[in-house]
This record gives C-alpha cells, structure tokens and sequence, in this order.
C-alpha cells in the first residue's frame, strides 16, 4: 500500500477517536493541554495495535478464504464506513466523556480502536504487511486525537456529527479502491 492509501485509512479510522476527543474537549473542566496528550496517546496506540492484532488472527484463518479476501476486506471496509455514518445520524448523543481516568480512556480506546482490528484482519487476508500501515494510523489517530481535544475546548460546539460521516465515506471508498486494484469486481 502507499503512503497516501495508509494515510487516508488511518484518516478514516481516526474519526470516532477525533469525534470523541472533541466531545472530551467541550466537557472537560479545566481542560489542560495534558488531557489532549492523554487522549492521543491513549487512541493512537490502541488504532496502532489493534491492525497489528488483527492481522495475526487473520493470518490464522487466511488460508481458508484467501480467494474472496478482496471481498472481504470490502465488506469489512464498507461496513465500519456505514456504521460509522449510521451511528452519526443515530447514534447515542450522550456517549461523551466528562472525565479522563485511565479506565474510562482504556474503553474509549478499545471501543473506537475496533475498527482497526478488522482492518487488520483485511490486511492479512490482502497479504498486506501491517507493521508501516499501522505506525501510519497510530500516528494519524494520536494526531487527529490531540487537536480534537483541543478544537473541541475552543470551538467544539460549532461541529455535529460531520466528523464521523467523512470518516466513514472514507473506509467505504478504500473498500472501493482495494475491489478496483483487485480487478474482482
């Protein structure tokens, strides 16, 4: 994959972990600058392991399904995206986080690092090494984490789900793009 294919992925994985960050942002009182640095330390690394993970356990099972892995990786892709534009429109307006202990950063971590995880198992069914890929999303996501908290404190108020609805016409366009590469349509 290309460096521009990793960062656009990474792009879209982010968006949950940026959605959440802003939302941190407008709640926390008083916000520091140390807060934005937990939230991206806490979301990169989580959207850095969980394609890494996922790729092991795919690795298991790949053999089984290599023939149809450009499918899957489309369905998978195309699935998170709706879901994403889904929950946007749908989902919970009060899933926000008014506080920032390490418990409940580890599960804002985990339930918005899922998507990774089934990009991994993509990537392994693509035999797609995963290893710069997932570098390039744990750097984007800790990015995208960081400056959402800080947005979030300035202007956050100003934004609606718009976030995660990008995001997910992102993944989808990916799942698009690897179908097209893979002449299986």
């Amino acid at each position: 994959m290309s460096f521009l294919t990793d960062f656009l992925l990474g792009l879209g994985l982010s968006m949950d972990a940026f959605a959440v960050s802003m939302s941190s942002g407008t709640m926390i009182r008083p916000f520091r600058v140390n807060d934005a640095l937990k939230l991206g330390f806490f979301f990169g690394g989580f959207q850095a392991l969980m394609p890494i993970l996922g790729w092991f356990g795919g690795n298991m099972v790949q053999g089984y399904v290599s023939v149809y892995a450009p499918w899957i990786a489309f369905g998978l892709l195309a699935f998170i995206g709706i879901k994403m534009i889904y929950e946007a429109f749908y989902g919970n307006p009060d899933g926000r986080a008014g506080s920032l202990s390490y418990r409940m950063l580890f599960m804002l971590a985990v339930a918005t690092s899922i998507d990774a995880l089934a990009v991994g198992i993509s990537f392994a069914f693509l035999k797609t090494p995963v290893l710069e890929p997932a570098v390039i999303i744990g750097g984007v996501t800790f990015f995208m984490s960081f400056w959402g908290a800080i947005l979030g404190y300035r202007i956050g108020h100003f934004f609606g789900n718009e976030v995660e609805i990008l995001g997910g016409l992102i993944l989808i366009g990916l799942g698009i793009k690897i179908l097209a590469e893979h002449s299986w349509i």
